[in-house]
């Protein structure tokens, strides 16, 4: 995977804390830094409040499914949108409708009024409005910094991002079990935990989008992209999509990058997503804290590896497909350990692994891909870069709540076993040979 120069290489890199002198990077650091902290208290809550409502993990399944279907098919329009007009300003107004939904969602779940249904209405509106954020979220940092900070502007982003994944499910978690204890309540008719700390939980999202609108609109700079307004007007969304598509399509490193990379999340967001709270429930007596705590533990293991990616040197460009196959192969033998583990600090110990190997190679992907793409294309090869990393979840999920509710053992097991199946065989094909050099 070639296309990286030498002078970008050797030039001097900034330090995090020089980034962060910065004005508007540091503001968009705070506002990262609370709605992502804010969405780990979201995806701890939601699954748990589903279980509680129904105990059917097939459900869990579906209603996460419904809203990630609508976030893979606008995630390619949140791309060109970006390319459009600026990844501030398509944050900024998803950051607020995020802010009304989750508001919406905590509302319901306090006052006792919340239905299946309206979870399954708020999880299509949530999925369509992340849809157009995360193609925006990858796409800023180059807006706001020249190429030598492109790394630590990358860790610093990135390694918030893990650090929420470390704090938010274990106080998330905790906090759940605490608020909810023994106690029961009657909700439709069924006798349920009590749901006051999945509200709460619910409202701390909350708080963590206010604070990030107000981070996201003291951002006031914005560096000139490469295209001129004419060209923008001249083509509409489904043909900028079509020119970003077929940008990545002619470029053959491209291509086998981001198969790569959806054969490897394809396999692994179902496991996770409902393979670990449906583990927390069933086998460990610890319940939502077992949950918060694996995810924990992972998100801690992520941060590691990005701490080792930003402090060891980078790995030549025609490594980062290598270093992939290696990170699918590690994930894989993960589920297979997971599969059969009935401890929950077993269970922790190899989330924490393979976070590791998964944080580190985070920064060298994206970093790879911010410095080889034009800057009139970023938002769109953004959009492609994570409609590869959860554009199939919605299948996954839904095929894991089925073959989960049949034999959790078996279903990771082979999981696992498939992902590792997919490494090998692309190791020793033409395509392996081709990410050789």
């Amino acid at each position: 995977m070639a296309g990286i120069s030498l002078d970008i290489v050797k030039a001097r890199l900034s330090s995090p804390l020089e980034v962060l002198r910065q004005r508007d990077f540091r503001f968009l650091w705070i506002g990262e830094f609370s709605s992502l902290l804010g969405d780990q208290f979201y995806w701890i809550a939601l699954p748990w409040l589903i279980l509680q409502l129904t105990g059917d993990p097939l459900v869990m399944g579906s209603l996460l499914a419904v809203q990630m279907v609508p976030r893979s098919l606008f995630m390619l329009v949140g791309g060109a949108l970006t390319d459009r007009f600026s990844p501030r300003s398509v944050m900024l107004a998803s950051v607020i409708l995020r802010l009304v939904l989750v508001g919406v969602l905590s509302a319901l779940v306090l006052t006792g009024l919340v239905h299946l249904w309206m979870l399954y209405v708020l999880a299509l509106l949530f999925g369509l409005v992340d849809g157009f954020f995360f193609p925006a979220q990858n796409s800023i940092v180059p807006a706001l910094l020249d190429h030598k900070d492109l790394r630590s502007g990358n860790a610093l982003i990135q390694g918030t991002a893990q650090m929420s994944l470390f704090l938010g499910p274990m106080v998330a978690g905790g906090l759940i079990a605490w608020l909810d204890g023994p106690n029961k309540v009657i909700h439709n008719g069924v006798l349920v935990e009590d749901l006051q700390g999945i509200g709460i939980a619910f409202a701390i999202d909350m708080v963590g989008y206010i604070v990030a609108s107000i981070m996201l609109s003291q951002i006031t700079s914005r560096k000139p992209v490469a295209h001129t307004e004419d060209e923008n007007e001249q083509m509409n969304v489904l043909e900028s999509i079509r020119s970003g598509l077929h940008y990545a399509w002619r470029n053959l490193d491209l291509r086998i990058f981001f198969f790569i990379v959806a054969m490897m999340s394809f396999i692994v967001n179902g496991a996770i997503t409902v393979g670990v709270p449906v583990l927390a429930d069933t086998r460990f007596h610890e319940g939502a804290a077992a949950f918060g705590i694996i995810m924990s533990s992972f998100g801690g293991g992520s941060l590691l590896g990005l701490l080792l990616a930003s402090t060891l040197p980078a790995p030549p460009p025609r490594r980062v497909g290598r270093i992939l196959l290696l990170v699918s192969s590690g994930l894989g033998i993960g589920l297979i350990l997971l599969s059969f583990t009935s401890v929950m600090l077993f269970a922790a110990l190899i989330a924490l692994a393979t976070g590791v190997g998964a944080g580190y190679v985070l920064i060298t992907v994206i970093t790879w891909l911010q410095r080889r793409t034009p800057p009139m294309m970023l938002g769109r090869t953004m959009s492609l870069l994570t409609f590869s990393t959860v554009g199939l979840s919605p299948i996954a999920i839904s095929l894991a709540g089925v073959m989960i509710k049949w034999n959790d053992t078996v279903f990771l097991a082979l999981a696992g076993s498939l992902l590792a199946l997919v490494a090998l065989v692309t190791a020793f094909s033409p395509a392996g040979k081709f990410m050789e050099g």
